[in-house]
């Protein structure tokens, strides 16, 4: 059986009903069942969530691969960042070790580091590393920026081409290989069909590489909005941003945190080939977005 977090996210919500369809046995850790829509019935629930040693042990009973997608780009009072990528991941980790999983499944990011300006990338980077340095058979995804068709960015991308200008952090110039949510589902299930007991890492990579400019413009497009882009320099975004999340707390539509992300380059060296090792031709952004 696995144990999927994350099942409400991005990949998550493309990732279970595939899971599902292949077969496969799924209970998911989460808050809230509702989330899950109309699989909630379909997969067996584990009410809890990584901050929670007892909740962990009792969801990992039976379980012989752990899916961890479960991951904050902001801060969720009073955990932060830190504690819910990095030591969250690590409490997972060590309580699948006692529990004898047979494999952990990660989902870093590309170009994650200890040394990256960002706490998130930082986070990742930890967790990556003790997730590779443990005695349970590893596979770590690093995927550039994900999405889907009505995911939370391009929604608010998308809501942002009703003005007459789209505003966009700094000068745009970030570099990322958009790859679909639902292409780095199937990568998912490829590697599980590998099986294996060796460490795996791989790169999760669009088709192409696009500037943060250009994603902008693709999404405005696909809504038939093609609007002209003003850039707004990165000190009044910082300060705008931290501004309104100490006013309106964490209904904020965005923290410095997340705008700060999108500043970060996410390309790999080698492109979508480990995307095509695992499952085949990835799609352009155009293409799936229409």
């Amino acid at each position: 059986m696995i144990l999927l977090t994350g099942a409400t996210g991005v990949i998550g919500s493309a990732l279970l009903p595939q899971l599902l369809g292949a077969g496969h046995e799924v209970r998911c850790l989460v808050r809230d069942p509702r989330r899950l829509g109309p699989n909630r019935v379909n997969v067996q629930l584990a009410l809890g969530d990584l901050g929670d040693p007892h909740g962990l042990r009792h969801s990992l009973r039976g379980i012989d691969t752990v899916i961890h997608l479960a991951a904050a780009i902001r801060d969720q009072p009073p955990n932060t960042i830190e504690e819910l990528n990095g030591l969250g991941t690590l409490r997972l980790l060590q309580t699948a070790e006692r529990s004898g999983v047979g494999r952990f499944v990660f989902f870093s990011a590309m170009g994650a580091t200890s040394i990256q300006r960002t706490r998130f990338f930082r986070a990742k980077a930890q967790a990556e590393r003790a997730v590779l340095d443990s005695s349970i058979a590893a596979t770590v995804f690093s995927p550039s920026i994900v999405y889907d068709r009505h995911d939370p960015w391009v929604t608010l991308m998308r809501r942002a081409s009703l003005l007459p200008l789209i505003p966009v952090s700094g000068s745009g110039d970030s570099r990322f290989q958009p790859i679909w949510a639902q292409e780095v589902a199937q990568c998912v299930l490829a590697d599980l069909e590998r099986g294996g007991e060796e460490d795996r890492v791989y790169e999760l990579a669009g088709p192409e590489t696009l500037s943060y400019n250009e994603m902008a413009r693709t999404i405005s497009a696909s809504c038939g909005r093609r609007r002209p882009l003003v850039h707004v320099p990165i000190p009044i975004v910082r300060s705008g941003l931290i501004t309104l999340r100490r006013v309106l707390g964490d209904s904020v539509f965005a923290t410095w945190e997340e705008a700060e992300l999108m500043e970060i380059s996410m390309v790999s060296d080698r492109g979508a080939a480990d995307v095509r090792e695992l499952w085949g031709e990835p799609s352009p952004m155009v293409d799936v977005l229409g």
